[in-house]
């Protein structure tokens, strides 16, 4: 089985790179990136636009890369 890349230590710092010390962090865990990503997986499969060219790629692959080059953000609870 092969992994994804980046992981999803990398997604989960990526989405938490803007917040301040002290604040809360947007993602805390895994499964709130499995969740971003499944629920952006489904968009796209539902015909949604793709945000980044990535030809023949499964809709997984490319809402993880959506995620990690800051296509689509997650956001926090008070957003």
């Amino acid at each position: 089985m092969a992994m994804l890349r980046p992981t999803y230590m990398d997604l989960i710092a990526n989405a938490n790179k803007d917040v301040k010390e002290g604040e809360k962090p947007v993602v805390q865990s895994r499964y709130s990136i499995v969740l971003a990503a499944a629920k952006r997986a489904r968009q796209i499969i539902t015909e949604e636009p793709e945000l980044i060219d990535a030809p023949d790629a499964k809709a997984l692959s490319i809402a993880v890369n959506e995620l990690y080059t800051d296509k689509v953000k997650i956001l926090g609870d008070g957003n």
